[in-house]
């Protein structure tokens, strides 16, 4: 396991924010959203407040992912500017910031989950992802796994519900799925079990905010030109 949180790229030494997974969860119920965070955006809040009221969470864990091994790492910031950016759109006292595989050494979701539903034995732990991740859910490592460790909430997105709900994921577990109405029970529950769960569409993502910062940029350079 790395203990120190210091990240090494080609240029130079990069000291991550100190966040340490160290000290007692027991008997609550904490909500994980991973993901590249690539940057981190109003949506990754605004499903964060959702995911707190309707799935009664005690606090929500954004896990920021050194490198997502479904995506390239062309345009990647590094992870200490996605995490100082993650913190000030969080900014909510019942979300915390956590570079969790960088310091548990892991690479894929379900080696993460594992480890953490091993040390925190007495705490109750629900994945959240929207709808986009639902869709190439059985890309991942070990997926079945994961829905078989974890209960799952999935959060609608512009576009992707109707291929999420007939994603292999979704069909395999259909029978295990539990009424939007109950959610507050998911936790509860022992997986495999998940929720679709409906709430406000944002078109907002990450890639889009990529492409137009890009764009803002090659106007500023054509400006000088």
């Amino acid at each position: 396991m790395i203990r120190r949180n210091i990240l090494f790229n080609q240029k130079k030494k990069t000291i991550l924010p100190s966040s340490s997974v160290k000290g007692s969860f027991n008997g609550q119920t904490i909500g994980l959203l991973g993901g590249s965070f690539n940057p981190a955006h109003a949506g990754h809040k605004m499903i964060t407040e959702f995911a707190l009221k309707r799935l009664r969470l005690d606090t929500i864990w954004w896990l920021v992912s050194t490198q997502n091994p479904l995506k390239s790492k062309m345009g990647m910031e590094p992870l200490s500017n996605r995490i100082n950016t993650a913190r000030s759109i969080a900014n909510h006292p019942k979300v915390s910031v956590k570079p969790i595989e960088f310091q548990l050494n892991t690479f894929y979701t379900a080696d993460t989950i594992r480890i953490l539903k091993k040390r925190y034995r007495q705490t109750k732990f629900i994945w959240i992802m929207g709808a986009d991740n639902l869709v190439q859910f059985s890309e991942w490592k070990d997926w079945d796994k994961i829905a078989t460790m974890v209960t799952i909430a999935v959060f609608n997105r512009p576009g992707y519900s109707q291929k999420a709900l007939s994603s292999k994921m979704a069909r395999k577990y259909s029978g295990r799925r539990i009424s939007e109405y109950k959610c507050a029970l998911a936790a509860k529950l022992k997986p495999p079990r998940w929720v679709f769960l409906h709430t406000l569409l944002n078109p907002i993502s990450s890639t889009k905010i990529r492409e137009k910062n890009k764009s803002n940029l090659m106007d500023r350079g054509e400006r000088h030109i």
